[in-house]
């Protein structure tokens, strides 16, 4: 069992930036693929950005340039950089685990809202 910790969320300006983290435990536990989904009302939970255990990343267009993924192996946690957000990326954004095997886990999601 892996349990998810989120943080970081809030309300920012167009043009601004959010920093999410995410924390896994047990710190120990190894994890294949850490990342972030997004979800607005009414529509389903889609990709932000994910990164593997050998580092590969892996963005959705919607925010390739804008956004960046990090992971700390050792500590088990990731982080979602993002930069000159815009309106339509407000959503509740969740964290993933996936230990490649059995169904991913997942962070209790944090709000992000850009408005003016």
């Amino acid at each position: 069992q892996v349990r998810l910790v989120e943080s970081g969320g809030g309300l920012v300006q167009p043009g601004g930036s959010l920093r999410l983290s995410c924390a896994a435990s047990p710190s120990a536990i190894r994890i294949d693929y850490m990342g972030w989904y997004r979800q607005t009302p009414g529509k389903q939970r889609e990709l932000v950005a994910t990164q593997t255990g050998d580092s590969s990343t892996n963005y959705a267009d919607f925010v390739k340039g804008r956004f960046a993924v990090s992971r700390d192996i050792a500590q088990n946690t990731v982080t979602l950089q993002m930069n000159s957000l815009k309106p339509e990326d407000t959503a509740v954004y969740f964290c993933y685990a996936y230990r490649g095997w059995g169904t991913p886990f997942w962070g209790q999601g944090t709000q992000v809202t850009v408005s003016s």
